[in-house]
């Protein structure tokens, strides 16, 4: 939970203050689900955690990606998805890190992220993702940048 506190003031202060910030997004209870269910990956350092991610792969597996507006998903098969990255800001190059760990799983990603989040933006550019078009998941009415890879 540190972890992600560290990600809202970081994703605060660089333009983004309302992905996470006014819900204190992600609860601590979705965390314990995400681990409970096996879908919860961190980032080691010296036998330190400094990231963490969720992580899943199926067919159809997120609901919120079912209405994408403005554009197409690239391929409707199996794919995985990333939510909830975050770094404690002490190792360079984690974000990318992850989501090329997370598509040498499955070969196919989908991610979403706010409009304002530009840090995400540039990383998921970065990392080859492709801007799909718009979706809107449940916790807020902030609409998301669809990517996928």
């Amino acid at each position: 939970m540190e972890i992600y506190a560290f990600a809202r003031d970081f994703m605060a202060d660089h333009g983004n203050p309302n992905q996470w910030g006014p819900t204190h997004w992600p609860p601590e209870s979705l965390i314990h689900a995400d681990i409970a269910a096996g879908n919860s990956y961190v980032c080691q350092k010296n036998d330190r955690i400094v990231g963490t991610f969720f992580f899943m792969q199926g067919n159809d597996i997120e609901p919120t990606y079912r209405t994408i507006i403005g554009g197409s998903w690239l391929d409707t098969g199996v794919y995985g998805v990333v939510h909830r990255l975050a770094g404690d800001g002490s190792v360079k190059g984690i974000g990318a890190f992850c989501l090329e760990w997370a598509y040498s799983q499955c070969g196919h990603l989908r991610i979403d992220t706010h409009s304002d989040n530009r840090v995400m933006q540039s990383l998921l550019q970065k990392c080859g993702f492709r801007h799909c078009g718009t979706i809107y998941v449940e916790e807020d009415d902030y609409p998301r940048l669809a990517y996928e890879k």
